[in-house]
């Protein structure tokens, strides 16, 4: 099946998901290009947000083949949004430009679309207040406030697109347009200082989290290398906010790649592998982190389980195994496996090095985690007893008879091993 039809099928059936949820958009849309050519890893970037709920409804939708993003919001009807994203969508696929690509949602009331790329430029249409951004090779900044029409950031050209209002209900409703120009002035310095778009957008994001309230991810995603943050940020419910950007999201051990996302990681100062004092990841820190490519770097994609703390961790252990062990499949199994059987990993099954996809090349490991049934938090006891026995077993017999059957199976090695601790 080709992009354009998967496209379709996915739209369609987000279509039918968001009628029965809460209309919503992002309130936060921010693309930037630091290096037009293409070829910096970490050249282009975007990221949403917003106060409001449902976050996954209104981020992104990235081609890997195109290397290009489709951001949405708005304050119109939800369903017109994803018909104008639909057509957008359909319009890049046919090559047509960044500009014409967004000026769809012009047709649509209410609708906003960010549309952009590292060497297509960028653009902005529709429901609107915006800066742009530009830089010029001799560091000239340029910072340019719209409200309609169709506004592009040129191909060939170093710089951004951020949008922002206020959503009603936010308690620091009516810093939109100081922030929103503030962000821009920064983003346009951060530009001209040489910094990666990645980091850019990840240092904006956390500006309008912090000043303007506008804070829920959301989500951003790395434009030339297409690695995003996926769900870490996007509520777990319908109907339920993000996770607020301007806080604290996880501690982590630098030496051995125990983490726990908050708040359970209140409870932690040091690690409890090898008491390594533990390092605090802000949100931001985090989103930079995943979307920034490095030669030293690893992506690391989670599947199989919604828990923040397990994909946090486990995140964490993969990196710390290809540190060490490089991109083997059997080491990188054989230590989330020791944070299963540690409690560090819970309500997943124990991997096989067939549960993994690593690609040396790309630098990434994907990771296929099975959920443990009936809500159990860690895999079942490695007895010397078949599994099928115990369960007859469980059957016929209480838990007191049961103990007895293995003291009368297992007492010879009892007695030795009491032997043993006596010599």
């Amino acid at each position: 099946m080709n992009l354009s039809k998967k496209i379709i099928i996915l739209l369609v059936m987000a279509l039918m998901f968001f009628t029965i949820i809460n209309s919503v958009s992002a309130t936060c849309n921010v693309m930037v290009i630091t290096d037009p050519s293409g070829n910096d890893p970490n050249g282009a970037a975007a990221g949403s947000m917003s106060f409001a709920h449902n976050m996954f409804q209104s981020t992104f939708i990235m081609s890997k083949q195109g290397h290009w993003a489709v951001l949405s919001g708005g304050e119109g009807n939800g369903t017109e949004r994803n018909h104008a994203i639909v057509k957008a969508l359909a319009a890049m696929q046919n090559n047509q430009s960044v500009a014409s690509s967004a000026n769809i949602a012009n047709s649509f009331k209410g609708i906003r679309l960010v549309i952009g790329g590292p060497t297509t430029g960028a653009a902005i249409a529709g429901s609107f207040k915006a800066y742009l951004v530009t830089v010029d090779d001799s560091g000239t900044i340029t910072v340019t406030p719209y409200t309609s029409g169709v506004i592009q950031l040129p191909a060939g050209t170093k710089g951004a697109i951020i949008h922002l209002r206020n959503s009603e209900g936010n308690p620091l409703f009516g810093t939109a347009d100081r922030v929103r120009k503030e962000t821009a002035i920064n983003i346009g310095k951060m530009i001209r200082d040489g910094y990666s778009a990645t980091y850019i957008v990840g240092k904006a994001m956390e500006e309008v989290a912090r000043d303007s309230g506008e804070k829920f991810g959301g989500g951003a995603v790395n434009l030339v290398s297409c690695v995003s943050t996926d769900d870490l940020f996007v509520p777990a419910e319908v109907n339920e906010t993000g996770y607020p950007m301007d806080e604290n999201y996880s501690k982590s051990c630098p030496t051995c790649g125990w983490a726990v996302a908050f708040p359970g990681a209140e409870n932690y100062d040091k690690c409890p592998v090898d008491g390594t004092k533990l390092t605090v990841s802000s949100a931001t820190d985090v989103l930079i982190n995943a979307i920034t490519v490095t030669k030293d770097s690893t992506s690391v994609s989670i599947y199989g389980t919604d828990n923040s703390g397990v994909i946090t961790t486990a995140n964490e252990i993969v990196k710390a195994s290809v540190a060490k062990y490089g991109y083997n499949s059997s080491s990188i199994a054989g230590s989330l496996n020791k944070g299963i059987h540690n409690g560090l990993l819970v309500g997943v099954d124990y991997v096989e090095p067939s549960d993994l996809n690593v690609k040396e090349d790309s630098r990434a490991v994907g990771v296929y985690f099975s959920q443990l049934p009936n809500g159990r938090t860690a895999p079942a006891w490695d007895l010397p007893v078949n599994s099928l026995l115990l369960t007859i077993l469980g059957t016929i017999q209480t838990v007191i008879g049961f103990v007895l059957v293995i003291l009368v199976l297992f007492r010879t090695q009892l007695l030795k091993s009491f032997k043993r601790s006596k010599i």
